[in-house]
């Protein structure tokens, strides 16, 4: 009997699980993908908000301001990188300034320090790149970048490293309340007890609360398609740049990433099987807006393109609260924008405001919350990398040229928690793939590595999910 299940491996189930592991608790987290991060955490914006932007009052202010300011320290113990960059909400007519005025206030009153409305000329200093037709903008000093996916891999590796254990290809059928806990079944038979349930499942949370009889709300899909330039173009911005916000939403934004490149997006499409596809109309509209926010972008440095689905709920907020109708089921859903920004917040207030009411916390005198980042050499000096390869020649090796990573650090994903066992798995985590040949030449290395390490044919090595073999047998 485990004392609490995790639906849904996210950067929220994984701060949940992680803050869960400070204490003496036996958990485990359940994820229906062949790896964790395949969902709406895998492809964002990577965002720190400064929080300004959410309604008064509203659980996205209150943890967003709480989760920005967390992130530094956060993302320095998970070894993660973070760059606090700032934002700028750029107006292009006059009309447009007194919104900035208002997000200001609204800031302000929800907490968030260092807000600024600056003129023209000011803004030309900070972003030479800007429009002619920009004429002010709101800065937003403690905003920030972080990579989405290296947070939630480290939040949950870090999480098994101190205890926590991981199901994957664990797709949720059916919940079962027992007497005092739940029985967690998946679609191939397996299933876990536990005296308590997270639902922190994103697109499948309102689906999963269902199997208990919670039906208090519903979660949609909205797409968001992106454009990535290469690293070449990294000085083409320093801020991330947003537009000035509408009804609809923050809109397209440009941006810097904290490995140096571009990004150019999202769009925001109403979808409703959570399809992950870009579309041309998408696009165009990126690549559009872009150009009216910025001077000569420089798309002729597009590397990718790709999309992300996230979610929302009709109560228009976040839902965090222990279902009305099962007792010991936490509904943690409609965890959309900024919920990457607020997930520490979140992690801490669910361990610490409901999961401490249910059941008895005991603090784990062993808890480590620091972790080893997952790529490390190319930034290391001479003298350190040659360190290295004399203890392990694998480091000597450069398999990716564009993202200078080598054996080495493919081997440690291989092998470390929570395990790479696919070819995007090894890429989310040292970015072998992810440079401006997308792949085209390290990919053949990598799943050569991966079938070594784990004992496979070249044949049963994946590219992401099941069926998604790159090999079917030889040509000749």
């Amino acid at each position: 009997m485990l004392d609490v299940c995790v639906i849904g491996g996210g950067v929220i189930g994984g701060a949940i699980l992680r803050e869960l592991t400070k204490y003496r608790l036996n958990v485990v987290m359940v994820e229906k993908s062949a790896d964790v991060c395949m969902g709406q955490s895998k492809a964002n914006s990577g965002i720190s908000h400064a929080g300004y932007d959410a309604k008064n009052g509203s659980l996205k202010a209150k943890f967003n301001v709480l989760g920005n300011k967390m992130m530094p320290a956060y993302a320095e113990e998970l070894g993660v990188k973070y760059r606090n960059n700032g934002s700028l909400v750029v107006a292009y007519s006059e009309e447009e300034i007194k919104t900035l005025h208002e997000l200001k206030a609204r800031g302000e009153i929800n907490g968030v320090s260092d807000l600024e409305v600056i003129g023209q000329e000011e803004l030309r200093a900070l972003e030479p790149n800007i429009s002619d037709n920009a004429v002010g903008a709101l800065f937003a000093k403690t905003g920030g970048i972080v990579c989405p996916y290296e947070l939630t891999i480290a939040e949950i590796g870090n999480a098994m490293d101190n205890g926590a254990k991981l199901n994957l290809n664990f797709e949720v059928c059916s919940i079962d309340k027992k007497d005092g806990y739940y029985t967690v079944k998946s679609t191939d038979g397996r299933e876990v007890d536990a005296k308590m349930v997270i639902n922190a499942s994103g697109l499948s949370s309102s689906k999963i609360a269902n199997m208990v009889g919670d039906t208090s709300f519903k979660v949609g899909g909205r797409k968001g398609e992106y454009i990535l330039l290469d690293r070449e173009s990294g000085d083409f911005c320093s801020h991330t740049i947003f537009k000035t916000p509408t009804e609809k939403g923050k809109g397209i934004l440009v941006s810097q990433t904290v490995d140096n490149n571009i990004l150019l997006g999202p769009t925001a499409e109403a979808v409703e099987d959570g399809e992950t596809y870009t579309s041309q109309v998408g696009l165009d509209f990126v690549i559009k807006t872009a150009n009216e926010m910025m001077k000569k972008v420089p798309l002729y440095n597009t590397i990718t393109s790709f999309a992300g689905v996230r979610a929302f709920s009709d109560r228009h907020d976040f839902i965090i609260e222990e279902s009305k109708v099962a007792k010991g089921f936490i509904n943690v859903a409609g965890i959309e924008s900024p919920g990457l920004t607020s997930a520490p917040a979140i992690g801490k207030f669910v361990v610490e405001e409901i999961v401490a009411n249910i059941l008895p916390l005991e603090k784990n005198e062993n808890f480590n919350g620091r972790r080893t980042p997952d790529y490390f050499f190319k930034n290391l000096s001479v003298e350190e990398k040659n360190a290295i390869i004399k203890k392990d020649k694998r480091y000597g090796k450069i398999v990716c040229r564009c993202e200078e990573i080598t054996e080495g650090e493919i081997v440690r994903a291989i092998h470390e928690n929570p395990k790479a066992t696919t070819v995007d798995a090894v890429k989310r985590r040292v970015r072998a793939g992810m440079g401006r040949c997308q792949g085209g030449f390290c990919q053949p290395h990598v799943a050569e590595i991966i079938a070594r390490e784990l004992g496979i044919t070249m044949e049963e090595v994946l590219k992401s999910e099941q069926g998604s073999r790159l090999l079917v047998g030889k040509t000749k």
